[in-house]
């Protein structure tokens, strides 16, 4: 991997934990409410698993397990 490349990848990883944190607060708050969208908050959960998916797919990629 180039170091271009791992920088790259690094600022995806950031923006992904960046918005994993934002879908979190959103999620606290509609759940806060007397009435919440459980609909949208099922939506906004099916997200953040796929967000968390990807950021250790990347984290994987930058630093790889050589137990072996």
């Amino acid at each position: 991997m180039t170091d271009q490349e791992e920088q790259e990848l690094r600022a995806e990883l950031a923006k992904f934990k960046e918005d994993h944190r934002d879908l979190d607060d959103a999620i606290y708050a509609l759940e806060a409410l007397s009435m919440p969208d459980h609909l949208q908050i099922k939506r906004l959960k099916k997200r953040k698993l796929h967000l968390r998916d990807r950021i250790q797919e990347i984290e994987d990629t930058l630093l790889p397990d050589i137990t072996a």
